[in-house]
């Protein structure tokens, strides 16, 4: 074979471009509808638990990889900051009043509807999806799935099969998810046909329960506190009336897992279910690690004060939120190696997010729901097939209802005119970005009441400002300046001199709700 003549990998098959019927590639030439797609999404993983974009807590240097091959979002968004909710937008491209999932207590996901998975199917994708779904219903629009049923459970994980067998498996969740999606990629797929995959991982999700060789992973780290650790919720009002704050609602025994043999009656059904998947060899070693620290803890309990126990809490959720994170980052280079031994990295995008981001002590929290930024925002780094030649940053605003388009323009797949969202092809294509990009995003939270107590809200996001409204039982504004309060600590509705940007944004956020045809405007309409 002529060594000039590229080879190109068709669905991970090498075939000579020549044969493709293309002398070459140009960027406006790839072969559309043949690169594989491989969506590696996880859960309550924030941006600043990964070192591409933050390097003050953990090294991550798998995701890293990613990054460092293709591009790094710097401003990547959710259109609603819970799992199941933020999963429904990803499918179906569509905001979660329009995709009927709105929230996690209630939401059972109609899996009749038009979803990009679907598309991908009737265009010849195989599809597939493995490990946590947490949509109710059952998956609809894949050739495979296997998935856990609700969250999942971090060790010896019950699956859940396509016969509706629900099977248990050896061993530690993040590992397994890996295992399958390994699997169904050597053996489980047609290689003459182009493929997408979900790998959906359970990890970071709360209660952060560590694979066993990591147990004593971070126990010499001190991790550093928020600058907004000690945050008062001064003129946020909403802020305020949480129930997500480390210090007084992160329990001590489920969440830190400070508890000595003789409180196993204080331990909650729940986690009793968890750690007793354990075998005996597992059980004792973390018993070994936990009981240890346990006693340490309350030898010394009775003499901390508040703050003082609230920062031991801290310190134990950033530490087993790493370990977790850890066996995660193992796993993402798993499978690039996988598609690297296999030559099919030129022909894979390769695309690694979290359902929305989490809070690490900013303001003094865990979870996340608001609209404030740790939340708000999610990790998005992609590894592009050949013909794609950007790199390094994209700080153009982009969404996660932007995934189901950008699959289905990079299959070749007529894009549905109902789908919200916007390729994000354009933004990869060369080293500028396009002139015609969305200047602000829209965000809409409705679980409430609910867990966490998070007030129902919306709002507008522009570059440099953000506008919030929390409605329902409550009628607040909040306004702030993110160049000058990165922090959103300082709320500016309200003050004469933002009144100029405040009808600027109300104006733009009126825009999006009719844009979006989101209902709301008709209870809550914007003057």
């Amino acid at each position: 074979m002529n060594k000039n003549v590229k080879i190109w990998q068709v669905a991970g098959c090498a075939v000579p471009v020549t044969a493709l019927g293309l002398a070459s590639l140009p960027m406006q030439a790839q072969p559309q509808g043949r690169y594989n797609i491989v969506y590696i999404m996880t859960d309550d993983h924030t941006a600043q638990m990964m070192s591409c974009y933050d390097r003050r807590f953990v090294e991550t240097p798998n995701l890293d990889r990613i990054a460092n091959d293709g591009v790094r979002f710097t401003q990547s968004f959710v259109a609603n900051s819970l799992s199941g909710p933020s999963r429904a937008c990803m499918l179906t491209g569509k905001h979660s009043h329009k995709n009927g999932f709105t929230n996690n207590e209630h939401g059972i996901f109609d899996g009749s509807q038009q979803t990009m998975p679907k598309l991908l199917q009737k265009a010849g994708y195989q599809t597939a999806l493995i490990g946590k779904w947490h949509l109710v219903s059952r998956p609809t629009g894949f050739d495979h799935w296997n998935i856990v049923p609700g969250q999942g459970d971090y060790y010896n994980p019950d699956f859940i099969t396509m016969n509706n067998d629900t099977v248990r498996e050896e061993g530690y969740l993040t590992n397994i998810v890996t295992d399958k999606s390994i699997d169904w990629m050597e053996n489980g797929r047609d290689k003459s046909k182009p493929f997408i995959l979900f790998i959906h991982h359970k990890a970071c999700h709360r209660n952060w329960l560590p694979e066993m060789k990591y147990l004593n992973e971070y126990e010499d780290k001190t991790f550093a506190l928020p600058a907004n650790f000690y945050d008062d919720y001064e003129g946020r009002q909403a802020a305020g009336t949480q129930e997500m704050h480390i210090g007084r609602d992160m329990d001590m025994l489920y969440d830190i897992k400070m508890y000595l043999p003789g409180m196993t009656s204080r331990l909650s059904p729940n986690y009793l279910r968890m750690i007793g998947r354990m075998t005996l060899v597992e059980m004792l070693q973390y018993d070994e690690v936990y009981n240890r620290l346990s006693r340490e803890f309350y030898a010394k309990s009775a003499t901390m004060s508040e703050r003082g126990l609230a920062e031991f809490k801290y310190q134990r959720y950033m530490r087993d939120y790493a370990k977790v994170l850890k066996s995660l980052d193992d796993n993402v280079g798993r499978v690039l190696d996988y598609l690297r031994d296999k030559n099919m990295l030129d022909s894979t995008l390769v695309v690694y997010t979290s359902d929305q981001g989490f809070y690490m002590g900013e303001h003094g929290w865990f979870d996340k729901r608001f609209m404030y930024e740790q939340s708000l925002s999610t990790p998005l780094v992609m590894r592009l097939p050949d013909g794609f030649n950007r790199r390094g940053e994209v700080n153009d605003m982009v969404q996660n209802i932007d995934y189901a388009p950008t699959f289905l323009d990079l299959a070749g797949v007529e894009i549905p005119e109902d789908i919200q969202g916007q390729s994000l092809l354009p933004l990869l294509r060369g080293k500028s970005s396009p002139k015609k990009w969305r200047k602000s995003i829209y965000y809409h939270f409705y679980e409430y009441p609910a867990e966490h107590m998070v007030k129902r809200h919306y709002g507008v996001r522009t570059n440099r400002y953000k506008l919030i409204h929390f409605y329902n039982d409550i009628d607040t504004w909040e306004l702030y300046d993110l160049q000058t309060d990165p922090n959103e600590m300082n709320n500016l509705y309200g003050r004469p001199e933002m009144d100029k940007v405040t009808r600027t944004l109300r104006k733009e956020l009126k825009k999006l709700q009719e844009q979006y045809d989101d209902p709301i405007r008709q209870k809550w309409p914007i003057e």
